[in-house]
């Protein structure tokens, strides 16, 4: 039977509970790994793993889950930096609080997470990083300038972590999502998911799971172990 190498690795997934990262962490177990999921808020039907109650924002928090990952499972082979947030408005209406909301969560949360982790890897020589960006960070969106910024600046530090972390045996790759069938999607009215559905070549929407795939496959020594400072495209041909 063909194998992802995955077997026993443990991976953090931050943002884990639901949509896109709950879809990872369960396959993920399903693959065979020892999964450890963060979350900030209560949530229903939460996947198999390690369940650990943190925000991103929060650096002591980050520093306390790497170390009871480590002390509960194993040293940590695998992040899948997943946790992110939107506030949408255009740009004349985006407050203070909006801009500064979401890059604190989706930039300074990415930090937070892989700070802790990252001299652990350098140490082991060995590790993979995946983080899950958006479309929206390369091509922009109508009213997320705060979020294509966040998600941009993302894609700016993976390429970069990838370069420092290759002498090192670990590889940095993120995976760029289109408009996935998740909670963001819900508040969207009708109207304007038909002409977003008019721009994609496949005519639907991604499911989460077809993101987790694409995860997997960037965090296998197996599958990748030569892919690193990439951006993997998972968008129905919506933006190539």
């Amino acid at each position: 039977m063909l194998s992802l190498g995955l077997e026993d690795k443990t991976v953090l997934v931050t943002g884990g509970s639901r949509g896109i990262g709950a879809a990872i962490v369960r396959l993920l177990d399903i693959l065979g790994a020892r999964v450890a999921y963060t979350y900030r808020s209560e949530h229903n039907d939460p996947p198999q793993g390690l369940a650990l109650q943190a925000d991103v924002t929060d650096p002591a928090a980050m520093n306390a889950v790497a170390e009871k990952v480590e002390h509960s499972l194993s040293p940590i082979y695998g992040v899948v930096a997943n946790a992110g947030m939107t506030r949408d408005k255009v740009f004349p209406k985006l407050t203070t609080e909006d801009w500064n909301g979401v890059v604190d969560t989706n930039l300074n949360g990415l930090y937070n997470t892989l700070k802790p982790i990252i001299p652990k890897l350098y140490e082991r020589q060995m590790g993979a990083v995946v983080c899950i960006t958006s479309i929206s960070g390369e091509r922009g969106n109508v009213g997320q300038t705060n979020y294509a910024a966040s998600k941009a600046a993302a894609i700016g530090f993976t390429k970069s972590l990838s370069r420092e972390a290759a002498r090192y045996g670990v590889r940095a790759n993120a995976v760029a999502p289109g408009f996935i069938e998740t909670d963001m999607l819900k508040p969207i009215p009708d109207a304007i998911k038909e002409r977003i559905l008019a721009e994609i070549p496949f005519r639907r929407f991604g499911k989460p799971e077809e993101i987790a795939w694409a995860v997997a496959f960037l965090l296998s020594p197996i599958a990748s172990s030569y892919i690193t400072g990439t951006v993997l495209r998972v968008n129905g041909a919506h933006h190539t």
